[in-house]
């Protein structure tokens, strides 16, 4: 009997049980981000801000949009 594992998304997500990429959880820390995205990353944040404090101070809607956002 074979098991299944769900493919992974982008990023090394994996995607929900209908298909979708998982989305980042707005408890994210900017510092786990940076160990993601490099050091860079919202440069000027603390490392304990949370993904969620740093889209509402941006105005952007998701890490994605964010991310699209900053290049």
């Amino acid at each position: 009997m074979s098991t299944k594992h769900p493919q992974p998304g982008l990023d090394g997500r994996h995607r929900d049980a209908d298909g979708r990429i998982s989305q980042k959880h707005g408890n994210t820390q900017v510092g786990t981000l940076r160990d993601a995205y490099g050091e860079d990353f919202a440069a000027g944040c603390r490392s304990d801000m949370k993904l969620s404090t740093l889209l509402d101070r941006t105005g952007e809607l998701s890490l994605s949009q964010y991310l699209k956002g900053s290049r």
